[in-house]
């Protein structure tokens, strides 16, 4: 495919995601990741499988001893699931970003409502290839599914340029039968309402991130029906 064509499929994708998730996503992904009964069976699924990798990240994250004194990034913040229990863990600082404001607007409605110490909890809407900074532990959950293989690798080095320590990512891994599973899920609620989602070859994340100095300090992955996510902590040698 043309430079030129590739790049103008990009931004078309893009402005799609950006939308879908101001729009019809938000509202979507908002009553999922919530403890609304208005969701259907997959959707509830997603819920219980998401909620798995969550606590896998606070768990590994509880492991350091000065969590206090560390700042992260929680790229692609979604509503918050990750960065609000982190800042009430007590998280030094945590900048949090994502390509939706209405993502952001009801993430910092959650943090209020949570007690979070708004002082230590930034924002920012953002996509992730204009995310700059500095920072000890990025993480990024479930944002690549929006990404095919080659973009998905580049984000993970740009991801691994802002990182000076350690770094977590989940994605859905490629597998027959998950790619099976997906064209089912796109039925609820609609294909109307969804947006393109792409599965993941592990060994190539990996790879991208050896190349920026990186490597695999422990991998799980989470499972519910119709939920895969392949959970990968990286650290920087």
């Amino acid at each position: 495919m043309p430079i030129e064509e590739l790049e103008n499929r990009k931004k078309a994708e893009k402005a799609e995601v950006t939308q879908y998730f101001n729009e019809t996503g938000f509202e979507r992904w908002n009553r999922i990741y919530s403890s609304s009964d208005d969701v259907n069976r997959v959707q509830r699924n997603i819920r219980i499988g998401h909620q798995k990798t969550i606590n896998d990240v606070l768990s590994w994250v509880n492991e350091s001893n000065n969590i206090n004194e560390i700042n992260f990034c929680d790229a692609g913040c979604g509503v918050g699931s990750i960065c609000i229990p982190l800042s009430l863990m007590g998280a030094g600082s945590i900048v949090a970003s994502d390509i939706s404001q209405s993502m952001i607007e009801e993430t910092k409605k959650r943090a209020v409502t949570e007690g979070v110490n708004m002082n230590k909890l930034s924002f920012l809407t953002s996509d992730l290839e204009s995310l700059n900074g500095s920072f000890h532990t990025v993480i990024c959950l479930d944002v690549f599914i929006h990404y095919p293989q080659d973009a998905a690798e580049d984000m993970v080095r740009h991801l691994c340029n802002l990182t000076e320590n350690r770094l977590i990512v989940s994605f859905a891994p490629y597998t027959p039968l998950l790619a099976i599973l997906k064209k089912i899920g796109q039925a609820f609620p609609g294909p109307s309402k969804t947006t393109r989602a792409y599965t993941l070859r592990e060994k190539g994340i990996i790879k991208a991130a050896e190349a920026c100095g990186f490597k695999l300090k422990r991998r799980k992955l989470n499972k519910a029906p119709f939920y895969f996510s392949q959970l990968l902590e990286l650290q920087k040698i």
